[in-house]
């Protein structure tokens, strides 16, 4: 799905339902004709979503995203990219402490903007329901389950809520991962958040935070983890067998391949920055085969 090319997107992956979209983006604009099933219940949690999401990775980023620039025209495509998937009943919004950041003039931090879009359209519409998931960055000096309250509180402020409806620690710590799981059931028992979660995390580790969460009677509701017909390492390396065991919820980030299975790049236009990097044109030219079949089976739904 690809509402713009500020704009990314994550499925929740939960048994066989299958959430059927359809998008048409343009530069500065967004439309979405949409087919929606029922929430679905994260894991063991109580917490329910909308099945697909929208990822705020790109938004205020200069580093990865964006031709390595933030400005009035890009923040004016992440709003509308906001307010179209809400229209179309997408409600759950991934962001982190650490997205939108990079070295060039104009970067700014995700969860601002984030929150910036739910402030503006709560003011219009008090009713409307937005689920909101961030992630802890468990960067090297962050030390014990303190570490966790106080980035969810930074978090809050920049967001400009009171709790979060998902809290995730982003990637596994170098250290301190018992004090992160801590800090994970101390948000819950304090109210901050309503679910957790882990993202990146291997089937070991992911084991191992499962059972002490457990052991106080939290569940682990999620795993984020990169998923999409072009990377199946979940399913070749535990991962989605452990979740499925578990009751875990998988949320597949970047299952359109960063924009790549979208058909918006082509061997003569590859992306741009670092993506371009990875999508390159004879990367691009390899996956055509598959691109065709996704267009002859969209055009059929």
């Amino acid at each position: 799905m690809a509402l713009h090319i500020s704009s990314g997107c994550f499925t929740v992956m939960c048994n066989s339902r299958v959430h059927r979209i359809r998008a048409v983006a343009s530069e500065g604009s967004a439309t979405l004709n949409t087919v929606v099933e029922e929430k679905v219940k994260l894991g063991g949690s109580d917490l329910k979503v909308s099945g697909v999401g929208i990822g705020a990775w790109s938004w205020g980023d200069t580093t990865y995203w964006n031709n390595f620039e933030w400005n009035d025209r890009n923040e004016k495509a992440a709003r509308a990219a906001f307010n179209t998937s809400i229209d179309g009943g997408l409600t759950f919004f991934d962001t982190a402490e650490v997205y939108g950041s990079g070295l060039a003039l104009g970067a700014i931090n995700s969860e601002v903007l984030l929150g910036r879009y739910i402030k503006e359209r709560k003011e219009k519409d008090p009713e409307v329901e937005i689920e909101v998931a961030t992630k802890f960055a468990a960067l090297p000096w962050r030390f014990g389950r303190q570490s966790v309250l106080n980035a969810l509180k930074d978090s809050l402020c920049r967001l400009g809520l009171t709790s979060v409806d998902l809290y995730q620690l982003h990637w596994p710590g170098v250290w301190g991962n018992e004090g992160y799981i801590d800090g994970l059931g101390d948000a819950v028992e304090k109210g901050l958040v309503k679910a957790v979660g882990v993202s990146n995390y291997s089937e070991k580790r992911l084991r191992e935070a499962y059972e002490k969460l457990k052991k106080r009677g939290i569940p682990l509701a999620t795993n984020q983890v990169n998923y999409s017909l072009i990377y199946r390492a979940p399913e070749e390396n535990g991962v989605k067998a452990a979740c499925d065991e578990l009751g875990i919820t998988i949320i597949a980030y970047s299952p359109i391949a960063q924009g790549a299975l979208t058909g918006k790049y082509t061997p003569d236009k590859p992306p741009s920055g670092p993506r371009g990097r990875i999508y390159t044109p004879e990367f691009l030219t390899k996956l055509q085969p598959l691109l065709n079949k996704i267009s002859e089976i969209g055009g059929e739904v």
